[in-house]
This record gives C-alpha cells, structure tokens and sequence, in this order.
C-alpha cells in the first residue's frame, strides 16, 4: 500500500481564510489594494505590538529588496549577510549592484557570529568600505544573539535588517522577532507559519517609512491625474485576496506556534535517549522560537557511521519529506570568491544538519511514522 505523503512543511488552513477571499469577489476587490490588505497590515501591527508598521507586500524577498532601497544601497555598496541561509537573504544586496560580505555562524543559535561579525564590519572599514547595511536572520525561528548583534550595529553605526521570514511569533526578552532592527522582514511562503499563498511583509517603526514603502511598491505613482512617476517602482504590493488568507491565518497564529513546538517536544522526547543526535533547541529562557522547522545535527563518529543523509534516504524511502540544512552563500557558485569571515561552524552545520518535519498538520500517525524510521536506523 502506498503511504501518503509527509511534508516537511505544508500550508494549515484555519478555516476562516475562505470567508475573507469570498468577501473580497463579493466586493470585486480583486486587486493589489482594498479592506483585506488594510486589514492584514493591522491584524500584524497588533500582533507585534508596540509603535510598528506593516507593509504587505508579494514576497520578503520584496520586502528585503525595500528595506535595502530604504537605506540607500547602490552600486559599489557593501552589505554584511548572514551565511547561513536561504539565497533570498542576499540576492536583493545584489539586486542593488552591491557586494555581499558573508559572516559564519556561531553554534548555539546557528546565526550570525558576532565575533565574526564585528571582524568584517573592522577589516571593511580598514578597506574603505563601510558596510551599509546587516543582514541578520532569525534561522528556523531562533532568535539570532540579539544583544551582542545590534551592540555591534549600535556601535559602528550600521542599520541592522531582520530577515525574520522564518520567525514571526518568535521573540527574545519578550521582544518579538521582526520589530528589534531598523527594519523587519516576514514572508508568508507556502511553508512558513502562516501563509497567504505567496506573500511578506515589511515592518518599520515609522508610519511615514511605511507609506513610502507602500509608494515604492506599487510602481511609484505620483499624485496626478495622469500617470507620473520621478522614482523608480516596483510591482510588490501584496493582493487583496491573498491578504485576506492571511487575515484567517492570523486568527490560528498562536495555535500553529503551539502545535509546532509540541512537535519540537516531540522531537526532543524521541532523541533524549539516542547519543550523537543533538536537536536544535533554545540555548537559554532568553529565546523563545516558533520551531517553524525542528533540525538535528548527526555526529556520524558516535553513530556508527550513520549520517545525516543516510537518514534524509531512509526517511525519503517511506515517503517523508526531511531536508538538508541551509547550504551556506559563501559555497553557493553564484557567490564564489565573495568575502567570507568566521570559521566552518555554518559549513558542518550544514554537513552534519537535517531539518525535519514540522508542520503544525501532523498527526499522531504521522509521528508513529517519523519515530518508526528513527528507530529503524
């Protein structure tokens, strides 16, 4: 018999989402603008509270090229990313004509290095090349170091990005992923905690940034009666009926966090007895992570031989969807040669690292599945 599929990561409806998309035909705003969008922006503004605007727009990949556009990245700039991360983290620095300047991990969060990261932002400037920006990324839902980031950033006067695509609801001290930076990124890809389909947000703490940003994403109209534009624009609003998925998503926010971390729980209760698993968990009560992908690292040394590929094979064999680790930029071909700075923590996370199923849809099934493979190996 063929077993069904068990995703990595699948969108999990609420059951609202229709009644919002229906009102939207009913209404005929079918369009990159209307009460959804509106709505959506306000529904996250509440739920991240303090003074903070959102702008929706049609990925995070747009709402990172914005943010870079909003700090005035051009040709000849540099900019500090995160190595250990999805493509999307940098490709925008290059949109802008501007060099990526790759920082490795430090191995309790898997995020920027701050040692690393101070080293760059020296030797950069040593070079004549003040970075203009930090990319930062919250990766799988943990909070990067958030202390030791933004005491650098502060320090040597550099506007930090969250890229929190990953990490919506997450938080460190009671400060939620996304509003700590000179801006925040969110995405609500098809895999994330929420979804509308395609879709990010851009979140600052101005209301007068928001609306340029809003100007800037849809194809920077000027106030006439014609069509006037003195900027360049860009087609990145986010659509009424997508936002209005993503208001009936945010009415079941709270509860996919819950179910995700219970499979976190999950997780930890299964390899609390198996030496040379380590899963990837908070270092502290400091952090706080949605666990949007629970991950393990395999030390191969302590079992047997046993990697983590083999595992993601045997996993695949059963019809389970697991995943390797971000493959750092700094190895990617398309940024080869590019400035790197840290160690080889990112490069062995990603040798050794298995993300595994996470959704907050699985069941009790599913789970007997996932543990009969761990035991079976």
């Amino acid at each position: 018999m063929n077993k069904s599929k068990i995703w990595l990561s699948s969108p999990h409806m609420g059951g609202n989402e229709q009644n919002y998309v229906q009102e939207a035909f009913d209404t005929n705003w079918v369009a990159p603008l209307g009460p959804n969008v509106t709505g959506f922006e306000s529904d996250l503004e509440q739920y991240l509270g303090g003074e903070k605007y959102v702008a929706a727009l049609s990925s995070g990949t747009a709402a990172l090229h914005l943010a870079l556009i909003q700090l005035g990245v051009g040709p000849g700039d540099e900019v500090i990313c995160q190595s250990m991360t999805f493509s999307a983290s940098a490709n925008p620095i290059v949109y802008q004509g501007a060099t990526p300047i790759f920082v490795d991990s430090e191995p309790d969060t898997w995020n920027i290095c701050p040692n690393a990261l101070e080293e760059a932002v020296k030797d950069r400037i040593a070079k004549g090349k003040k970075p203009k920006a930090i990319i930062a990324v919250h990766l799988y839902g943990m909070p990067f170091q958030v202390d030791a980031v933004m005491a650098i950033a502060n320090k040597y006067e550099i506007p930090l990005i969250e890229d929190s695509a990953e990490a919506l609801g997450s938080h460190y001290k009671g400060q939620k992923c996304g509003t700590i930076g000179a801006f925040g990124v969110l995405s609500f890809n098809g895999n994330k905690i929420i979804t509308t389909s395609g879709g990010g947000a851009l979140v600052t703490g101005n209301q007068a940034t928001k609306e340029k940003i809003v100007f800037l994403a849809t194809q920077a109209r000027d106030a006439a009666p014609h069509y006037q534009h003195s900027e360049i624009g860009y087609n990145y609003r986010l659509s009424n009926i997508c936002a209005g998925i993503g208001r009936g998503q945010m009415e079941v926010l709270d509860k996919h966090i819950q179910l995700r971390r219970e499979m976190h729980a999950f997780y930890n209760e299964l390899f609390k007895e198996i030496d040379g698993i380590t899963l990837f968990t908070e270092p502290n009560s400091d952090y706080f992570s949605n666990h949007w992908l629970s991950a393990i690292t395999v030390n191969s040394e302590v079992r047997n031989g046993i990697t983590s590929e083999q595992l993601r094979l045997r996993f695949e064999a059963e019809n389970i969807e697991s995943r390797p680790l971000w493959k750092p930029m700094h190895l990617q071909p398309v940024f080869e040669g590019l400035p790197y700075y840290g160690g080889n923590v990112a490069e062995n996370l990603f040798l050794n690292g298995l993300c595994l199923p996470s959704g907050s849809n699985l069941s009790d099934s599913d789970r007997e599945r996932i543990a009969a493979v761990i035991n079976s190996i």
